[in-house]
């Protein structure tokens, strides 16, 4: 059976470069009809925090991606510290003592020689006498030792990888204060917890090569891995400088519907284009792996926007109740508001700055051409409330009496009464304005 796992570390907020991880796995093990864990990499007990694990539970609901069970490594440090003995036992970790100075000078002189700053293995040639006298001096951590040959796999997106393990470093698998490193929690768990399918961003390849000759030794069944590129902003400019303000929480709060998200992510770097879809289940039935590439892919969040509009103009009143009504819009107007302004918002956050035009009137936009004929215009317009024909009525009655027509004559009384120089249909604006218009 096919299974996939989102495995966060809980130690920040979920952002959109976590989502694709989330997001990929997810499709693959509903496509399938398989098993999707919720996997919370929590090894590193003094940086993950309760918080972000609730964090990251909402942000999924959210988008409406659910998981079939929770598993934390915090609760597994047993299945990581037999697995570290059998790997003792059969040559393959080994202890060694350099401290991470001595390993930077180490790497240091490896470069300046023109050498791959690979790890030397000295700890290899100590006596127990020295192992001992440096235990007691300064402490360890324990590396797993690859086998210099070629590690190759067929990837689901890149295709075929061969990296010479002999060019990389022994992973390090426990550090000096003990803490088991996500190289060897997330090997035991991907093999005891029976995962076929593995994608993640194309930053964690060499993990992924040094992961293969672990399972390996473990005895484990290799997944299908695939690694998909990494976002960069608009520009090609590293996104991790603006993760700040991408986190799916921040998202939400700006109004910014799950659906354009999903509808994004599902398809941004793939050679599909970007199709607005209605719910999750579309979302993972147009998913194909295969189709994205490798290369950085743009992520600009302002395209969020308009997909964003698109969702929110095809809602009924009902499904948004609430934000209407948190932006002050009375139950008995609520309807009508929502028909005249759904097609003129980006996210929800706007309602309130039309809720607030239409009760307290707008700061006009009126060119100083137009003054003495919106004042005349205005003198003209009696007060709300205002009916659905108030608008052809006072036009016309506003053009006999002043000879504008068309352009000359709409848009100055639009501007001046909205403040804004486009908008729904001013037919349907003046029913819904609560004060009279005045400069």
């Amino acid at each position: 059976m096919t299974t996939t796992r989102f495995a966060p570390s809980p130690t920040g907020w979920l952002h959109i470069g976590n989502l694709r991880a989330a997001l990929f796995n997810y499709a693959i093990a509903r496509q399938n009809g398989g098993t999707f864990v919720l996997r919370i990499d929590d090894t590193d007990q003094e940086r993950s925090k309760d918080e972000y694990i609730q964090g990251i539970k909402d942000d999924l609901t959210w988008l409406g991606l659910d998981w079939d069970r929770v598993e934390h490594q915090s609760a597994r440090m047993d299945r990581y510290l037999e697995a570290k003995q059998r790997l003792i036992d059969m040559g393959r970790l080994y202890e060694c003592f350099e401290t991470p100075v001595e390993l930077d000078l180490k790497r240091k002189k490896q470069l300046n020689m023109g050498k791959p700053p690979v790890y030397d293995r000295a700890a290899l040639a100590l006596s127990e006498d020295e192992k001992n006298a440096l235990r007691s001096a300064r402490g360890s951590h324990w590396r797993f030792k690859l086998d210099h040959q070629r590690i190759e796999w067929t990837d689901g997106i890149i295709g075929d990888i061969s990296i010479d393990a002999s060019s990389v470093s022994d992973p390090v698998l426990f550090k000096n204060d003990g803490q088991i490193l996500y190289t060897l929690a997330s090997v035991v768990d991907d093999t005891e917890m029976g995962i076929t399918n593995v994608v993640r961003g194309s930053d964690h390849v060499t993990n992924t090569a040094t992961q293969i000759q672990m399972i390996a030794a473990l005895g484990g069944t290799v997944p299908a891995f695939a690694h998909h590129s990494l976002l960069t902003g608009p520009q090609g400019e590293a996104l991790s400088k603006r993760l700040g303000t991408l986190a799916l929480k921040d998202l939400r709060a700006q109004g910014i519907a799950p659906m354009a998200v999903l509808s994004l992510m599902a398809r941004l770097g793939s050679s599909d284009p970007v199709e607005l879809r209605e719910n999750v289940a579309q979302v993972v039935a147009g998913f194909d792996v295969s189709k994205f590439g490798s290369a950085p892919t743009k992520f600009d969040a302002e395209d969020l926007k308009p997909l964003t509009a698109r969702v929110l103009a095809a809602k009924d009143h009902t499904a948004v109740r609430a934000e209407i009504a948190a932006a002050g819009v009375p139950d008995d107007l609520a309807a009508a508001f929502w028909d005249v302004v759904k097609g003129n918002i980006e996210t929800l956050d706007d309602l309130p700055g039309w809720w607030a035009l239409f009760r307290d009137g707008s700061t006009p936009l009126v060119e100083e051409d137009d003054r003495e004929f919106i004042t005349q215009a205005f003198d003209m317009l009696g007060d709300p409330p205002y009916a659905a024909d108030t608008w052809a009525t006072w036009t016309g009655a506003v053009k006999e009496a002043t000879g504008r027509k068309g352009k000359g004559l709409f848009m100055p009384l639009r501007k001046a009464v909205t403040g804004r120089q486009r908008g729904p249909e001013m037919a349907d604006v003046m029913p819904l304005l609560q004060v009279k218009p005045a400069l």
